[in-house]
């Protein structure tokens, strides 16, 4: 996702530095090229071999250093950089970079950087703590700065509170949600469901459907790397949410339909990905159901519609997408749901094609609008997911 991007990552004195050649080798890994900038203090932590093993860059600490080129090396680092990174950022250096100081490789560089900038402060609880410490990160918040907040545990000194630095998967993160797509939804308000619901027959059992989740979790993972402000209304499922996604976990189709009916105006794209039941138990029993001999109904009611209810209140402008898993007439049982539920657009797929069922990390899927239909061949959840933002994105431009 990073390819093509220079991330300028900035390692100080702090014992956490360890942790920058792990997050080096994360942003290899997404094909970016890295340029590593040490403090001389950050030296004694982590040899700057490591980042040049692990990079393939020269490692700069000294800003009088006579190897680099004719140019004004640090400016010329500045000019090229996509992305800033201070992991782990000592309180020390926050002061610096919060009121303009530079007198070495890192601050100089990146006192001339004009690209996103993010800070990850790791010290002692009571150092972060501190109040110039914070007023130096509310400046920096107040400059353009990201401040990413520490984790909290066990630190170096033995005490146990904020101020670790956060894993590389964690800042990795940060990093893709700033740079890795273009934020073409930058201010936009996407609703997303996904997974299954489960309807409860008693304290023991529910009724429920084999939906793991993915395709919803891809669609508000894209659409949160693009800018947008993304809710993701889920059913119960194992897999881990996308961050920076507000999350709302709900349990059976009444459920979902309450958290959606209160979100919708709010949205300016609404995703239904998710596998809502269609019938839920005409009653509940407080006690467990006893077995016994013979046969065994279940009286079922029909739950609420919800993309039919979001089709008949949706609000101008908005942009509606639903869902339509299918074993026979695909295209024709999508083609009809797409005007029953008055909504933009279907992502219809065939639960017997290869690729395309549950649970899979790869789906084949045929993208309906009333101007046509697009098959999309075998690829990632998380491709498909690109594709189905492009047509929705297109979609609320015509509207405009």
């Amino acid at each position: 996702m990073l390819r093509g991007k220079t991330i300028l990552l900035g390692v100080t004195g702090g014992i956490a530095a360890y942790k920058a050649a792990a997050l080096a080798s994360a942003l290899v890994k997404q094909h970016a090229c890295v340029e590593v900038v040490m403090t001389a203090h950050a030296t004694q932590f982590i040899a700057p071999l490591t980042f040049e093993q692990l990079t393939g860059n020269r490692c700069m600490v000294d800003t009088f250093d006579r190897n680099f080129s004719h140019q004004v090396e640090h400016i010329a680092l500045a000019d090229r950089t996509d992305l800033v990174i201070i992991a782990p950022a000592t309180a020390n250096v926050c002061g610096k970079l919060a009121h303009g100081l530079a007198d070495d490789m890192l601050t100089t560089t990146i006192l001339a950087c004009t690209c996103p900038k993010l800070i990850a402060p790791a010290m002692n609880t009571k150092m972060f703590e501190n109040p110039v410490t914070q007023d130096n990160l509310d400046s920096l918040r107040r400059y353009g700065w990201e401040v990413i907040a520490p984790a909290s545990g066990r630190l170096a000194c033995g005490a146990v509170g904020a101020g670790k630095l956060p894993e590389p998967e964690q800042l990795l993160q940060h990093i893709l949600h700033q740079i890795a797509l273009p934020h073409s939804l930058e201010g936009k308000h996407v609703l997303v469901t996904a997974g299954p619901t489960q309807e409860a027959l008693d304290p023991v059992r529910y009724l429920t459907n084999h939906s793991t989740g993915k395709m919803g979790y891809a669609i508000a993972k894209m659409a949160t790397l693009r800018g947008a402000e993304v809710v993701l209304v889920s059913g119960p499922c194992s897999i881990a949410p996308p961050p920076f996604v507000e999350v709302v976990d709900v349990v059976s189709a009444q459920d979902m339909f309450e958290a959606v009916a209160e979100r919708q105006d709010w949205a300016d794209f609404i995703f239904k990905a998710a596998a809502v039941a269609d019938y839920t138990p005409a009653e509940y029993v407080d006690d467990k159901i006893k077995k016994r001999d013979g046969e065994l109904s279940i009286p079922l009611k029909r739950t609420q519609d919800i993309l039919k209810y979001l089709g008949e209140h949706r609000r101008p402008g908005q942009v509606l997408c639903g869902f339509s898993m299918e074993t026979q007439n695909m295209l024709e049982n999508s083609r009809a749901k797409l005007e029953k539920k008055n909504v933009d657009m279907i992502c219809a797929n065939n639960l017997k094609v290869e690729g395309a069922g549950f649970g899979t990390d790869t789906n084949v899927m045929t993208v309906i609008t009333r101007a046509g239909a697009e098959e999309l061949p075998l690829m990632s959840k998380e491709e498909a997911a690109g594709r189905i933002l492009d047509i929705a994105a297109e979609l609320a431009e015509n509207k405009s």
